[in-house]
């Protein structure tokens, strides 16, 4: 009978959820939210199995290195880039914008129009 006493075990659940209300239900006031965090999970997993590559990186600088690909690729894939050809882009226009002087900036994932890369995949 202790569960249901004041103090038990179902009175400190109500308790719980009652002080909790507000944080439980801005998923039904907000229906932009998800609801869980496998975006966020599906993202970040080549991290975690990465771990075990990057332990025998050889250097500071190797691990570097691969850590900016990672990033390269998922910032790529979060701006609704294909990586491949994102990567492609980068690496046939950057000596150009070396030379020049331009600002690399524009080649950064999000200022890259995805029918650029389009392009570039139909003229393969």
């Amino acid at each position: 009978m202790q569960a249901f006493s004041y103090g038990g075990l179902l009175s400190n659940a109500f308790t719980y959820i009652n002080n909790q209300w507000s944080k439980l239900t801005v998923f039904v006031e907000d229906g932009r939210l998800q609801l869980d965090n496998n975006n966020a999970e599906r993202h970040i997993r080549p991290i975690a199995t990465g771990r075990k590559v990057w332990l025998f990186a050889q250097s500071e600088a190797g691990a570097r290195a691969t850590a900016t690909w990672y990033s390269l690729v998922e910032t790529a894939r979060a701006n609704g880039l294909e990586p491949y050809w994102y990567l492609r882009k980068v690496f046939e226009e950057m000596p150009m914008y070396l030379r020049d002087r331009k600002p690399v900036n524009d080649l950064l994932p999000w200022n890259v129009d995805s029918k650029e890369l389009e392009q570039l995949a139909r003229r393969d």
